[in-house]
């Protein structure tokens, strides 16, 4: 058996440094504009997140985990080489990488990620979980439209937060995030599916919500730059036909307090997922604490504004 790095709830490396003042926290702050951008459109976009050396690490972890065979592949919540089913198409999506290599385990910790997070939810804040997403060149396939929240009902209260990071330049040739911009006002809607048809989710929408999507606008990303989204944000990508690798990784969070709602069809969908009862609040090994403001900033949050300040 390999050994579970989600045993550990802090960086194992020095990839990630972490601040030891207030003031050097700080730098690390959305603006005003960038959270009302958020709270207007359910999205802000641009985020410097990684440097070359972190984007390096990352990149040759993920070239391992790509390989099915390679050590500690029992530890994802799930993994599938291609999520497509069409093997003219790849989708490689993962979920669990923090358990399984150093560098995806400590971006958990990055400080630059952390406070957005802490900016956009507020209070102390856990891992949900993490993913991996990559589009080889010339075949790379879509993720279709939809909304996180829709596989997360297992949860409850509706209080999480996606990053997406990217490890390549992404743009529309080689499969970029798009979003309906406003489309976290939509409420909950069922979900139709995370690859194949992209535009599968129209089954479940109104002709209004239909009409928005003329709306939809291209998410385009240096590598290293992190896009935050609500969790009802309506989203996908096309494929990659570019000559370029599209590879990204994404973190999603929650807020201390949320609890397990694992009932009937409200479930993970995978028997790896670590389950608690329902009722029990999410917490453990497994949903860590990654920041909490006591005691990361000493005490002194005047520094950072929560998104309800503003």
């Amino acid at each position: 058996m390999s050994k579970d790095l989600a045993l550990n709830h802090r960086p194992l490396t020095d990839l990630f440094c972490q601040p030891s003042s207030p003031e050097q926290w700080s730098k690390f702050q959305l603006t005003e504009e960038q959270i009302k951008h958020f709270n207007d459109q359910g999205y802000v976009s641009g985020i410097k997140l990684l440097n070359d050396e972190q984007i390096k690490a990352l990149r040759e972890e993920l070239a391992e985990m790509v390989n099915p065979d390679h050590e500690g592949h029992e530890l994802f919540y799930e993994y599938h080489s291609n999520e497509s089913g069409d093997p003219e198409t790849v989708l490689f999506h993962a979920l669990g990488a923090w358990r399984v290599r150093k560098a995806f385990h400590d971006i958990l910790w990055n400080p630059a990620f952390l406070v957005p997070v802490y900016q956009l939810l507020g209070g102390k804040i856990r891992l949900f979980h993490d993913q991996l997403f990559s589009k080889p060149a010339k075949h790379g396939g879509v993720v279709a439209w939809h909304q996180d929240f829709s596989y997360w009902t297992w949860t409850k209260p509706m209080s999480h937060l996606t990053c997406w990071i990217g490890l390549d330049d992404a743009d529309e040739e080689n499969g970029c995030l798009h979003y309906v911009p406003g489309s976290h006002r939509w409420g909950l809607l069922k979900k139709t599916g995370l690859a194949g048809d992209m535009d599968s989710v129209r089954e479940v929408l109104t002709p209004e919500q239909i009409a928005d999507f003329d709306k939809k606008c291209p998410i385009v990303l240096k590598k290293g730059e992190a896009v935050f989204h609500h969790p009802l944000m309506m989203h996908g990508s096309y494929e990659n036909r570019s000559d370029r690798s599209r590879r990204a990784t994404v973190i999603n969070t929650l807020t201390d307090g949320v609890i397990s709602n694992f009932e009937g069809e409200d479930s993970p969908g995978t028997t790896n997922f670590p389950m608690l009862p329902k009722g029990q609040k999410m917490e453990g090994d497994f949903y860590p604490i990654l920041f909490d403001p006591e005691h990361s900033l000493d005490g002194q949050t005047h520094l950072l504004r929560t998104i309800n300040d503003i």
